[in-house]
């Protein structure tokens, strides 16, 4: 694996390779879910390219981003082991040479008003800062996400619209990879302690009895109970469980039975804020 951490030594390499280019941002501390979408991007493409940046403009709390675990060892150990080409290891400086103050507002419309968008100010804009920025570096053909940052993936799906880049690059989303009790895999999990950790599987076993039990006449009353059951099982705030259209991210409160639905979620459990979700076809 060859490691890069220049803008222009990456793209002077990547220029002469006549290739299909996958591209995975990550923000390191990886873990399977990142390694599934490298695995995925082998298949699909002739190169694939992993970015690790810890980007400042996207977390709208500073705590957060000090408390970031920073793993690169483990890192580029895992990356080497799934056979990636190439990794891309900038500093600050390099994806933001003119320095991190926010300069551009993008028009992402209503998807960054709810959710994730409204518990966290700016923190789409900044993603978007530094996805333009790393889409203009590498130049894939095709980009990996992970689906358990769902709404991230419609946002940055959003963004190369914005970009006029919708026939360039090609986005897929990765299905989520979740540890044996059903707990999104997640750099924050981390962060629990084994009680916490084994609590939190709650949440993905309010996915499943959701998918097993809705109806268009139950689904406010099965959402109200879930959000009970999630907090008498251990965690101590839930940000939002809540329904919305699969493409849209349309709050739905009674679902019509015909709409493709995402459950969303997040919330609290000692501390550590989780995000899940789960896809209703």
């Amino acid at each position: 694996m060859l490691i890069f951490k220049k803008v222009t030594d990456l793209q002077h390499y990547l220029n002469k390779q006549q290739a299909i280019i996958g591209f995975v941002p990550t923000m390191g501390a990886l873990h399977n879910g990142h390694i599934s979408l490298i695995k995925e991007s082998k298949q699909k493409c002739s190169i694939t390219v992993c970015s690790i940046f810890v980007n400042p403009t996207q977390f709208n709390d500073k705590k957060d981003f000090d408390k970031y675990p920073i793993t690169i060892e483990q890192d580029i150990l895992q990356l080497e082991l799934a056979g990636c080409d190439v990794l891309f290891l900038p500093t600050v400086d390099e994806i933001y040479p003119d320095g991190i103050v926010i300069k551009k507002d993008y028009e992402l419309g209503f998807i960054e008003t709810v959710f994730e968008g409204a518990k966290r100010p700016g923190h789409f804009n900044g993603v978007c800062m530094v996805v333009e920025r790393l889409l203009h570096i590498v130049n894939p053909n095709m980009l990996f996400l992970g689906q358990k940052d769902y709404q991230q993936c419609i946002v940055i799906k959003k963004l190369i619209e914005l970009m006029h880049k919708t026939n360039d690059i090609k986005v897929i989303i990765c299905a989520t990879e979740r540890e044996t009790t059903g707990l999104a895999m997640s750099s924050r999990n981390e962060r629990l302690d084994a009680i916490s950790r084994d609590k939190a599987k709650i949440v993905y076993e309010s996915f499943v009895a959701l998918k097993q039990h809705i109806t268009p006449q139950n689904s406010k009353l099965l959402i109200d109970a879930a959000k009970q059951d999630i907090l008498n099982k251990g965690f101590t705030l839930i940000d939002y469980l809540s329904l919305a259209n699969a493409n849209t991210l349309e709050p739905v409160d009674v679902w019509d039975g015909k709409t493709d639905i995402a459950i969303l979620f997040a919330g609290f459990i000692e501390g550590v804020r989780l995000i899940d979700n789960m896809i209703l076809q």
